[in-house]
């Protein structure tokens, strides 16, 4: 066991009365492997980085434990992870399939995940009851294909950390019985759960600065060509890493007596508020999933207004979670803003369709309803005007909701200046990885039934939402404009540093010197000559143990534009997609920045970023690598699950 996890096993004991029964016992082997789990976290699926690839594994082999718990054969039936909001919801549309269901709640665990083991048979011919990232393995604008099962079915980023920590707990209640968790020894005050560590006094740089060094998994060993390195996570829009300080307050809720957890929930909404500057008078703040879940619902709720031929505006900039659920709603038209190449929106075109549709009625009944669109880009980095945006739709009487997913770790929002309808955010984008998403929304537009069924699923998840409040203090008290200060000049010199590279081709903002720059965030995408994307991520790894990502970033519609793609293309890729699903197709990597990025990092992304440019790089031991891949995955999966 190394240092760092001797001590969170030693604190886990402590905070306990009796540390020989089994149930301080059980808890302390569940916290142990929670923290090795977060020690290689990344986002899943389709990373190709060590984390990545880890993290990916140890949320697959769930299912398996899951299965293996309910002594159900794994050739007969998949299981899927889902909200409980989500599995009323999934579970209603496809009752008459035979299915059997967990969830963390009965066990006593505040994390808010169920668990439905479905029989292939039958879920082979579902269709997706939410769609957003990772529901479909292509897109374009007139046609989707659908992922597999069970992708299809776990719209967005899954709360991987707790399922993981679900999984573990299943081993641990078939050793200690089923109600091993159901005694709690805590009862902290709310200071002590969302206020208590180690930097009292600090703020500004100095806070920062002690938090980069409780980054969790900032020193994970990992092998490469040139021997064991430590990782170097360039994949932070992906998902973000966790500090010390978020993580204790998600273990200590994990023992904590919730007799009060309406206190501890209210206190995180007026986190919640205060960090983006809106009014609980005026804002609902309800917790969901993910971002996925939020947009989600604000689309089914669209359906039940009385509107004549209801249209949309989203753009060409969209992430799919902003995308597909605007798709599938019936008898609604999408219209989707142009964007140049350094992703900022066509604002005269908004106007202009605006202007047509809503006050020179020029297209019949049809109306401009809602405009649905990214405060920052996850492929470009880009921010738009949301202060412009919010104007144009209020002098057309018109509702916006902003996809803030990849905004709020980066850049202060400002309630006051933007006063959406709607705005939409996941915890696991701020350093908050335990599945909590947050929908902000104007009071009176949700029903109160409507805002009570998904209050409820949300709320199960106490310990993510408690580790969200956490983490939202922390950066508060560090300030937005220090860390968006800080991104800029680390971003200013990967721009540099890239552009020394043969053959590299940078995408979207690259000149510091120009005013747009200050729009950019530490989001950087590129090719490396003709790479394909997958390739130069792979590369990436092996040789200099760094995790980004490629492909199209389930932003598909904006990456065909930046790499070029024909509309005859499109639809070649349609039919090739079909015929041979595993091809993959041109994309772009992406590197992207967080709190816990240094210069440093940097400096190496260079440095193996000129080596694979190179024609002396060596290839020979890549196998030898690549066994070494398998073998480290299979010790941190022996590891958490043991």
């Amino acid at each position: 066991m190394s240092e760092s996890l001797e001590k969170n096993h030693e604190r886990s004991i402590l905070t306990q009365p009796g540390v020989y029964t089994k149930t301080n016992q059980a808890y302390a082997r569940l916290e142990e492997s929670i923290h090795l789990a977060l020690q290689s976290y990344s986002n899943v699926h389709r990373g190709s980085g060590h984390f990545s690839l880890v993290t990916t594994h140890l949320y697959e082999k769930a299912r398996e434990i899951v299965l293996e718990y309910m002594e159900l054969n794994k050739t007969e039936y998949l299981v899927l992870f889902l909200s409980p909001q989500r599995a009323e919801t999934f579970i209603r549309s496809f009752h008459s399939w035979s299915y059997k269901k967990l969830t963390s709640k009965e066990f006593g665990l505040p994390i808010g995940i169920v668990a439905l083991a479905i029989e292939k048979k039958n879920l082979s011919k579902g269709i997706a009851t939410d769609v957003g990232g990772g529901t479909t393995k292509l897109t374009s604008r007139k046609w989707v294909i659908w992922a597999d099962a069970p992708d299809r079915f776990e719209a967005g980023t899954p709360a991987i950390i707790n399922v993981i920590a679900f999984a573990k707990a299943l081993l641990l209640i078939k050793e200690y019985g089923s109600q091993v968790f159901m005694e709690k020894a805590n009862n902290f005050s709310l200071n002590e759960i969302l206020d208590k560590d180690n930097f009292h006094g600090l703020k500004g740089k100095e806070l920062m600065r002690a938090l980069q060094n409780t980054l969790i998994g900032r020193q994970t060993l990992v092998p490469t060509l040139f021997g064991e390195q430590p990782f170097i996570n360039l994949d932070n829009s992906a998902s973000t890493q966790t500090f010390e300080p978020v993580w204790d307050t998600f273990r200590t809720i994990l023992h904590q007596n919730l007799n009060k957890s309406r206190n501890l929930l209210d206190e995180v909404r007026n986190s919640c508020a205060s960090f983006l500057g809106a009014s609980l008078k005026d804002y609902d703040i309800i917790f969901t999933s993910n971002t996925t879940e939020s947009v989600n619902l604000v689309a089914n709720n669209y359906t039940k207004e009385q509107l004549t031929e209801p249209v949309v505006i989203s753009s060409m900039l969209e992430h799919s979670s902003n995308d597909l659920p605007w798709r599938f709603i019936p008898g609604v038209q999408i219209l989707r803003l142009n964007v140049d190449n350094n992703g900022f929106f066509d604002l005269n075109q908004l106007r202009d369709l605006l202007r047509t549709y809503n006050k020179e009625h020029q297209f019949g009944n049809k109306r401009i309803k809602l405009i649905a669109l990214s405060g920052a880009s996850n492929v470009l980095g880009t921010c738009n005007n949301l202060k412009t945006i919010s104007e144009i739709s209020k002098e057309f009487g018109v509702r916006l909701l902003i996809d803030a997913a990849q905004l709020v770790a980066h850049r202060k929002i400002d309630f006051q200046q933007y006063s959406p309808d709607f705005m939409v955010f996941s915890a696991h984008k701020v350093y908050a990885p335990f599945g909590c998403g947050v929908l902000v929304v104007k009071k009176g537009i949700l029903s109160e039934h409507e805002k009570e069924e998904v209050n409820r699923s949300g709320e199960e998840n106490i310990a993510g939402i408690a580790a969200l409040g956490t983490s939202l203090k922390l950066m508060n008290r560090i300030g937005m404009d220090t860390i968006s200060e800080e991104e800029n000049d680390i971003t200013k010199k990967a721009i540099s540093g890239l552009s020394s590279i043969r053959g590299i081709k940078i995408y979207g903002l690259t000149e510091p010197d120009k005013i747009e720059f200050s729009s950019k965030l530490g989001v950087i995408p590129f090719s490396l000559g003709n790479k394909i994307s997958h390739k130069v991520a792979k590369e990436l790894a092996f040789y200099g143990g760094i995790g980004v990502r490629s492909g199209c970033h389930c932003a598909h519609l904006i990456v065909k534009k930046l790499v070029g793609m024909t509309p005859f293309f499109e639809n070649f890729q349609w039919a090739i997609q079909k015929l041979f699903p595993s091809v993959r197709f041109p994309g772009v990597v992406r590197i992207s920045l967080g709190i816990g990025t240094t210069e440093e990092e940097i400096d190496s992304l260079v440095r193996t970023l000129k080596t694979l440019s190179g024609k002396s790089r060596s290839h020979q031991n890549l196998k030898t690598v690549n066994e070494e891949f398998k073998d480290f995955i299979k010790k941190i999966e022996i590891n958490v699950y043991s």
